[in-house]
């Protein structure tokens, strides 16, 4: 899976860009959006599809992981687009909890989820995040509302990345090689237990009143690349609590 955002509605991390990707004779320099979704086309010819919006590219690869029962699922609804990768252990209990058809897998149940927060949920986003239960990776585009969520579970099942492209967007795969490919050395991990929002940025849905940790990188080669994010366990977030079904998904419960 693959998810393209303009950075004027996707604001990632300032440390996941790495000024090595800029120096003079870098062999491996970011590429332009359009550059990055041709090439993930391309690599998967027969088995991907794509939509693109202003300022927004979603990719998806229908081939089956082999020897894995962990599925990469793609599906909208309501202008809302959910990129999934992975299993969740309690999909059937979420369905009854959402009042879902039985026929929902798992990138449905993520865009209800969204649309519940988003709208009229009374609940935390960190929370709700946190009563997935499984290995999973999701990415959600709300072209209605411009806005991008994406998620990483905290079991290690399974594994996201991210990235800055040459104008500065922000890149986001499960497939390493795409992400190494189109980001030059601006590319990082996506933190495991974490939840990156265009509007409330990067934080753990297990520990949320902690703070994000930056730690810079070297490859092989010594060259600085973008920086792992890690949970702080020494600093915490002031959280005004959440009142009235205003407070909903963009605010994040910490504005």
């Amino acid at each position: 899976m693959l998810g393209i955002f303009n950075k004027g509605f996707a604001h990632p991390p300032q440390e996941l860009n790495s000024p090595s990707s800029s120096l003079e004779g870098c062999s491996n320099k970011p590429k332009q959006p359009d550059e990055i979704l041709e090439a993930f086309l391309s690599s998967h010819p027969t088995n991907s599809i794509s939509m693109t919006f202003n300022g927004a590219a979603l990719a998806y690869d229908r081939s089956h992981p082999h020897f894995s029962t962990h599925r990469r699922l793609f599906c909208g609804f309501d202008e809302i687009y959910c990129l999934f990768f992975g299993s969740l252990n309690n999909l059937c209990a979420l369905i009854k909890q959402y009042g879902l058809s039985k026929a929902t897998n798992e990138a449905m149940l993520i865009i209800e989820a969204y649309r519940t927060l988003r709208d009229r949920g009374p609940y935390p986003a960190d929370q709700v995040v946190k009563d997935l239960n499984g290995s999973f990776a999701f990415i959600v585009y709300d072209s209605k509302a411009g806005t991008v969520f994406a998620a990483l579970g905290s079991d290690g099942g399974v594994q996201m990345f991210w990235g800055i492209a040459a104008d500065g967007s922000i890149v986001i795969s499960d497939d390493l090689e795409v992400i190494k490919g189109s980001c030059g050395k601006s590319f990082a991990p996506f933190p495991t237990g974490c939840m990156f929002h265009s509007e409330g940025g990067l934080m753990s849905f297990e520990h949320p009143i902690n703070k994000m940790k930056a730690m810079p990188r070297v490859d092989s080669e010594g060259i600085m690349c973008g920086a792992t994010f890690k949970v702080d366990a020494y600093s915490k977030v002031d959280r005004m609590p959440r009142v009235g079904s205003e407070a909903n998904w963009t605010l994040w419960n910490s504005h």
